[in-house]
């Protein structure tokens, strides 16, 4: 068994390279789509070149942005629109967990941090709008059409 384990992390440690790259392109697409999206108040991915991080992101991971992308959704009831986003994603999984292969998707004012105020979460930097992104290295395409469809349903309700 440990000599698997051992072939296994082998395996993940050679491909990395090439999955940080799918990542990271996966993830600047994402950034842009949402950006220009009406349904978005505000995204923050340090590969953009206003973001406050860019500069960082310049330096130390060599131009790219990574693979997290944050955005607030725009909504008058944002904590339900969040709620809803997540509920309607079918492609991205809702994990709180970051860096998988697979795009991950959570909302924290309404799952990890829902034990919080609105005060306390906006103190935290965790505005009711907020919805955090893993982007895996699935289509592009597909991971951008599974957030409109979900965008959409969110903002409806």
């Amino acid at each position: 068994a440990q000599c698997f384990n051992a072939w296994i992390i082998t395996q993940g440690i050679e491909t990395l390279s090439l999955r940080m790259e799918r990542h990271c392109e996966n993830s600047m697409a994402v950034a842009l789509h949402l950006k220009d999206h009406p349904s978005v108040a505000w995204v923050r991915y340090p590969g953009l070149p206003e973001d406050p991080q860019h500069e960082k992101a310049q330096k130390y991971l060599s131009g790219k942005g990574g693979g997290v992308v944050v955005f607030g959704i725009k909504s008058d009831d944002a904590k339900e629109a969040g709620k809803q986003f997540i509920d309607n994603l079918t492609l991205l999984l809702h994990v709180a967990n970051v860096g998988d292969a697979r795009s991950l998707a959570i909302h924290p004012a309404s799952t990890t941090h829902s034990q919080l105020s609105e005060e306390q979460l906006n103190d935290a930097g965790i505005p009711p709008d907020m919805v955090r992104l893993s982007i895996g290295i699935e289509s592009a395409k597909d991971i951008k059409a599974d957030i409109d469809q979900a965008l959409a349903k969110a903002v409806q309700s």
